[in-house]
């Protein structure tokens, strides 16, 4: 008796070369080493559990956990060829995935696994670590606020502070742009003491030190920067103005302005194209002294102070922008007619004229005037009232712009630490 041949038609896909690739990184021992399950947990372990699951979302570019075991269920002998295990789609049930997403939230042991992956896949890639660059930001959502939740109300980075949000701080291997650490925190937290934690996981997880760390001015904190320097590293970051005032900045380009200090220009020279100027600046050498760990750390830090054309042209054509609409507004305060509110008192005026200024941030930079006549008004008479004269006032204003000053504001944009 001839036996019925009977076909099943699976989509290969992409999956025999993702499950390779997930191999090779060591995916799936590291994960059963570093997360344990329940006494009563059969079928696969939650290291092939979460193969299969991060296959799924690769290929299908799909992270919802009930399409998981559909298919699954369609790509059974494929699966089964790459992981060399008896795939089963309720392995990759909703409800398993569900209790595998909450054993993964375990931060101990995330954090031991995570270092153990990034050693892994170092040296399965054959990479050379040399700079690190930490970023944070910000995700909001329509969430519920809770006293221990992780969407809390805090400074808002997409400029919804109606919305709660939560934080991430990202720390990645330049240029390749791969994750190192990851820490996920509530959003009201602030940025600042997001970085001494980072730094100390990627030097747990990659074990090597002198390494360049890349932040932006917010990594600039005196405290973060002697931690860096304590442990063999170095850092590369603006310096804010509560970490170098204007006093300082002003200190610095004095001689600038002086003419004693040479400017070194600097050049960008893209692939296959020419070259263009696009700063210039000089160096500094100051001391600092810190304190890491209760230990007093000194050491002499290398300042670069650049001034970028671009930067300051930017800065040139919004300064005339906000000058322009200042003193417009300005001048509209002589405007009389109906819904025109009248300034009769000097001190009303100069109140209202300094709001402008400020809201413009060109203090300084307009020479303004305000001017007060007085003049008598005549009353006739008119039924039982005498004739009598009243005393009227009125108050004006004038800007101009003041060029010495613009000047000097127009010289030292673009300048920066």
């Amino acid at each position: 008796m001839t036996e019925p041949l009977t076909l099943t038609p699976e989509r290969i896909d992409d999956i025999p070369l993702l499950l390779a690739h997930l191999a090779r990184m060591g995916l799936q021992p590291l994960l059963d080493e570093h997360f344990s399950t329940h006494g009563n947990w059969v079928g696969l372990s939650l290291g092939w559990v979460r193969v299969l699951w991060l296959t799924h979302i690769l290929s299908e570019g799909d992270h919802r956990l009930n399409h998981v075991a559909p298919w699954a269920k369609q790509r059974l002998h494929t699966l089964r060829a790459g992981t060399g295990r008896l795939v089963h789609p309720l392995d990759v049930s909703d409800d398993r995935l569900a209790t595998v997403l909450k054993v993964l939230s375990d931060d101990t042991h995330w954090s031991a696994f995570e270092g153990a992956l990034n050693q892994h896949t170092l040296r399965v890639y054959a990479l050379e670590p040399a700079c690190i660059r930490l970023d944070s930001t910000t995700a909001n959502g329509h969430k519920s606020v809770t006293e221990d939740g992780l969407f809390q109300c805090g400074q808002s980075k997409d400029h919804r502070p109606d919305l709660p949000q939560g934080k991430v701080m990202l720390s990645t291997l330049d240029p390749l742009g791969m994750p190192v650490a990851t820490d996920v925190v509530p959003g009201q937290r602030a940025d600042d003491p997001l970085y001494v934690p980072a730094i100390t996981r990627v030097r747990e997880g990659l074990g090597q030190r002198g390494l360049l760390y890349v932040g932006d001015g917010k990594m600039a904190a005196l405290e973060t920067r002697a931690f860096l320097h304590a442990g063999g590293d170095y850092y590369l970051c603006p310096l804010s103005e509560r970490q170098l005032p204007p006093t300082i900045l002003a200190d610095y380009l004095a001689p600038v302005w002086a003419g004693q200090q040479a400017l070194p220009v600097i050049h960008r020279a893209p692939p296959g194209g020419t070259s263009k100027l696009i700063a210039e600046g000089f160096e500094r050498l100051e001391s600092v002294t810190a304190e890491v760990a209760g230990q007093s750390h000194c050491w002499r830090e290398r300042r670069l102070v650049i001034r970028s054309f671009e930067l300051a042209q930017a800065g040139g054509r919004g300064l005339r922008a906000r000058l322009a609409k200042a003193q417009a507004a300005v001048i509209a305060l002589n405007t009389r007619g109906r819904g025109q509110r009248r300034y009769a008192d000097p001190s009303a005026l100069r109140e209202a004229v300094e709001a402008i200024l400020a809201r413009y941030r060109v203090h300084g930079l307009l020479h303004v005037r305000d001017q007060e006549q007085l003049w008598a008004q005549p009353l006739r008479r008119y039924g039982g009232r005498d004739a009598t004269v009243r005393l009227e006032r009125d108050v004006s204003v004038t800007a101009s712009l003041d060029e010495e000053a613009m000047a000097t504001a127009v010289r030292q944009l673009g300048w920066r630490v």
